[in-house]
């Protein structure tokens, strides 16, 4: 079946939350709501996903205010984020009524619902221009301990997208592995860089008092202890490994959306405008929706502000030939990865620098 508009409004909420009761449930009580949980993360996108090949419908922008999409939905998501997240710690650190690979099933779970739908919620809200909303997303992003990314991301990678000044954007034959290597401290360094910048401009008095990093990496260390309490030592151990994992998927989505697309300089000092043709996007309904239309990234990053259920495809725009998820998975495997990736970037380097001419 192809070319359906399911309700995007219910779709949203139904494909972010489903799985969070089953995973709550498998952490209180193990057995097989966690592998359910696992399930609805896993083999049901995938399904869901070939079911309804490509869709491209987009609410109209004042669509943030309804429920069950929009601001609403998001700052349900951030409610069962920290449920979840330290339901799971406590689960995974202290439960007893977990097997060993009931551990690993709820960890696969948790993490995956951390990485794929609560980061996209995290995104979605530091684009918000109001300050409240945006905070949300700073707190998410935190407790991922990633808060840095919440400057990195707006402050870096939009502005230097698709160009070698941007720590998350892959340059063509670069693995996954060496990009991850790379992008998590350069992206630090990068954020706070700019951070600084803008307080030594402003001019203030104790300007680097108000550095957002002190809060990032205060904020880290306080729900790392949180980690402990709820979960004890091994809470705690669990609780770097769920952020990691998560953190690991934001970076490979990152890889993904943006591996070997480049900007042309226009002078030593200035990028070309970015372009739709800087990002690669995919259609798959169901993961889209799951994650907040984060695949629609060429829309994104040309309109930044633009809120998620309005984000649009696009006509002339690179296209992954799988969903994001499985894309995601093949990049785990670089010479896989290169064989399918490598020559469909190289076709559109020339669009780039006819585009940009």
């Amino acid at each position: 079946m192809k070319n359906m508009k399911p309700d995007s409004a219910r779709l949203f909420a139904i494909a972010t939350l489903l799985p969070v009761l089953p995973l709550l449930a498998g952490a209180f009580f193990g057995g097989s709501a966690v592998w359910l949980g696992l399930l609805l993360m896993t083999a049901l996108v995938y399904g869901l996903d070939h079911l309804v090949k490509r869709v491209n419908h987009a609410a109209p922008p004042d669509a943030t205010g309804e429920f069950p999409t929009g601001n609403p939905l998001s700052l349900g998501l951030a409610v069962a984020h920290f449920i979840l997240l330290f339901a799971a710690v406590h689960a995974l650190g202290r439960g007893t009524s977990l097997s060993a690979l009931q551990h690993l099933g709820l960890f696969m779970g948790v993490g995956l619902w951390l990485g794929q739908v609560s980061n996209s919620n995290a995104h979605e809200l530091i684009h918000r221009t109001d300050r409240r909303l945006f905070r949300v997303g700073k707190w998410l992003y935190i407790s991922l301990l990633f808060g840095h990314h919440t400057s990195a991301h707006r402050k870096v990678h939009h502005r230097f997208v698709a160009s070698r000044d941007d720590p998350n954007t892959a340059q063509l034959g670069e693995s996954y592995y060496s990009f991850l290597a790379r992008a998590w401290p350069d992206g630090f360094a990068a954020g706070w860089e700019m951070e600084k910048s803008v307080l030594t401009r402003s001019g203030q008095k104790f300007a680097m008092l108000r550095h957002p990093y002190i809060a990032y990496i205060l904020g880290a260390v306080g729900f790392m202890g949180l980690a402990v309490v709820i979960g004890g030592f091994f809470g705690l151990i669990w609780y770097v490994a769920l952020a990691g994992f998560a953190q690991a998927q934001l970076l490979l989505s990152d890889y993904v959306q943006h591996y070997g697309l480049e900007r042309r300089a226009i002078d030593p000092t200035r990028l070309e405008p970015v372009g739709p043709h800087h990002s690669w996007n995919a259609p798959h309904w169901y993961s889209g929706a799951m994650m907040l239309n984060a695949p629609r990234h060429s829309d994104h990053h040309t309109n930044p502000a633009k809120p998620y259920p309005a984000l649009d495809l696009g006509e002339d725009v690179p296209m992954l030939p799988r969903s994001l998820p499985v894309m995601g998975m093949i990049a785990l495997w670089p010479p896989a990865w290169r064989r399918i990736m490598d020559k469909r970037a190289k076709a559109w380097r020339p669009k780039v620098r006819s585009a940009a001419a």
